[in-house]
C-alpha cells in the first residue's frame, strides 16, 4: 500500500517537477561554469602542452590502426606510445600542484552544487507535507525560505556523509566487479556481463540502503517539528520494520532505473528533463509515506480520501 500511495501523491507533485528542473538548470549553469573555469586554469598548462598532443594523436592512430586492421602499427603501438606517455607522466609530475589543486577545487564545487541542490529539494518536502496533511498547495518560494535554516544546517550535515558513503560504495562496486570474474567461470563475455549485473545490482542495493536509514530525517524535521540533530538520532533508533522499508525502497530504486533509462532510449535522452526530477520527488515522497505511516498519522493522498491512522510498524498492524 505505501508503494500505491506515493506513486498516487508523486502524480499529485507533478507540477513541482518543473520548478525543481528549473532550478537545478540555473544551478546546474552557474556551477559547470565554475568548474570550467577552474579546470582551465589548473590544467591549461598540460592540455595545451606537445606531450598532450602527442598522447592524443597516440589514441588516433591506434584506433586508426585497429579499425583498418593495419598489424604493423599495432605491433609498433607499444614501443611508440612507451616514449609518449613517458613524457606526459613526466609533465604530470612537474604539474602535480595545479592537477592537486583543481581536483580540491572541482570537489569543493561539487559538494556546495549538491548542498544547493539539497535545499530546493528540501523546499519540495514541505510542499509535500502540506498537500499530505492539509491537501493545501503552498509556492516553492515561501517552502523554500520558510525552513532555509533547517535545510542549510540538514545538507551541512547530510552532504559530507553521502559523499562518503557514497564514495566508498562506489569504490566497494569496483573491486567486486574485478573480484567477482575469478570466482565464475572462465566463460568469456557471459562472465562479464555477470559481474556488471551483480555489481549494479550491489549499487542499487547500497542505495536503497541509504534511503531506508535516513528516510525519516526530512519529515521528522518538517513533520514532526524536530530539530535536524533531534530527527538525525530518531532515524538512527528507528529499526522498526526496517526489512519492510528496504525492500520498498529497492523496488523504488529498481523502477527509477527503468522510467529513466527507458525515456532516455526513447526520446534520445531529452525525457531525463523530465524522469530525473521526477524520480528524486518519488523517492522523497516514500520518506514521507514511510513517516506517516510508521507514526500512524493520517494524511491525503487523493482530494477526497485520507488514509493512515494505525502505525504500520507496529506488526500487529496492517498498512492502510
Amino acid at each position: 500500500m505505501r508503494f500505491r500511495h506515493s506513486v498516487l501523491i508523486t502524480a499529485d507533485q507533478f507540477p513541482n517537477v518543473f520548478k525543481l528542473l528549473l532550478y537545478r538548470i540555473v544551478s546546474g549553469i552557474v556551477f559547470f561554469s565554475l568548474t570550467f573555469v577552474i579546470l582551465r586554469l589548473g590544467l591549461a598548462a598540460i592540455v595545451q602542452s606537445a606531450e598532450f598532443d602527442a598522447v592524443k594523436g597516440l589514441l588516433g592512430d591506434f584506433l586508426r590502426a585497429l579499425t583498418t586492421g593495419e598489424v604493423e602499427e599495432l605491433h609498433n603501438f607499444q614501443t611508440v606510445s612507451h616514449n609518449v606517455l613517458v613524457a606526459f607522466g613526466q609533465l604530470v609530475a612537474s604539474k602535480i600542484g595545479s592537477i592537486v589543486g583543481s581536483v580540491i577545487g572541482v570537489s569543493c564545487i561539487y559538494l556546495l552544487s549538491r548542498f544547493t541542490n539539497g535545499l530546493a529539494l528540501f523546499a519540495v518536502g514541505t510542499l509535500i507535507n502540506e498537500r499530505m496533511s492539509v491537501f493545501a498547495r503552498v509556492s516553492f518560494q515561501y517552502s523554500f525560505f520558510r525552513n532555509i535554516g533547517n535545510a542549510a544546517l540538514y545538507q551541512v550535515i547530510y552532504v559530507p556523509l553521502a559523499f562518503v558513503y557514497d564514495l566508498i560504495s562506489m569504490l566497494a562496486c569496483w573491486l567486486f566487479f574485478f573480484y567477482v570474474p575469478s570466482l565464475l567461470p572462465s566463460w568469456g563475455v557471459v562472465t562479464v556481463l555477470i559481474a556488471v549485473s551483480l555489481t549494479l545490482t550491489a549499487i542499487i542495493c547500497l542505495q536503497a540502503l541509504k534511503l531506508t536509514f535516513i528516510s525519516s530525517w526530512i519529515p521528522a524535521i518538517i513533520e514532526g517539528k524536530k530539530s535536524v540533530v533531534g530527527a538525525l538520532k530518531e532515524t538512527a533508533q528507528n529499526g522498526k520494520r526496517f526489512s519492510h522499508r528496504f525492500a520498498g525502497f529497492l523496488v523504488a530504486i529498481y523502477l527509477v532505473v527503468v522510467v529513466n533509462v527507458a525515456f532516455a532510449l526513447c526520446t534520445v535522452g531529452s525525457g531525463l528533463l523530465l524522469t530525473v526530477p521526477l524520480s528524486f520527488i518519488f523517492l522523497l515522497v516514500m520518506q514521507f509515506v514511510n513517516y506517516y505511516e510508521g507514526a500512524g498519522k493520517k494524511y491525503f493522498i487523493e482530494k477526497d480520501r485520507i488514509v493512515g491512522g494505525v502505525s504500520s510498524d507496529d506488526p500487529s498492524a496492517m498498512d492502510s
